[in-house]
């Protein structure tokens, strides 16, 4: 993962999975600038080859980010969460895998928040990353 994670500009020096139901993951991610985003979370389910579940925390990323999404949060009358449940799906269709991620958020503002901090354009990203390292291996 640490070949493809994050956005295109991003590295990942730290990667560390104990992928099993109750394992636990650590990824952080350095900005060109030098900035650390450190993400972990608990492994919930995990049924091969279809299912992976898996909590987000962000209790590490740096204060300024947090202080911002804080900022966005405030203006829908919501406090910040920092925990979200993703699931992420993998389904065999015409010979290739179609992947769906699904974020569980607190609430609608929540999400709208991560939208606008670029959650979104974050795992396009990754995605493109992890389709040009399959296509070098």
């Amino acid at each position: 993962m640490s070949e493809w994670w994050g956005p295109h500009t991003f590295t990942v020096p730290v990667c560390e999975m104990d992928v099993r139901p109750g394992g636990t993951y650590r990824i952080v991610m350095r900005s060109p600038e030098g900035v650390e985003y450190p993400l972990k979370g608990v492994y919930r389910e995990i049924v091969e080859p279809e299912r992976l579940v898996y909590t987000q925390d962000l209790a590490e990323v740096p204060a300024e980010w947090k202080d911002l999404l804080s900022e966005k949060l405030q203006k829908a009358g919501r406090k910040f969460v920092l925990e979200f449940l993703m699931t992420v799906k993998f389904e065999e269709q015409d010979g290739k895998t179609k992947l769906t991620i699904r974020t569980r958020f607190d609430s609608v503002a929540v999400r709208d928040a991560m939208l606008k901090m670029q959650m979104a354009e974050g795992w396009a990203e990754s995605l493109e990353r992890l389709e040009q390292h399959l296509a070098k291996v």
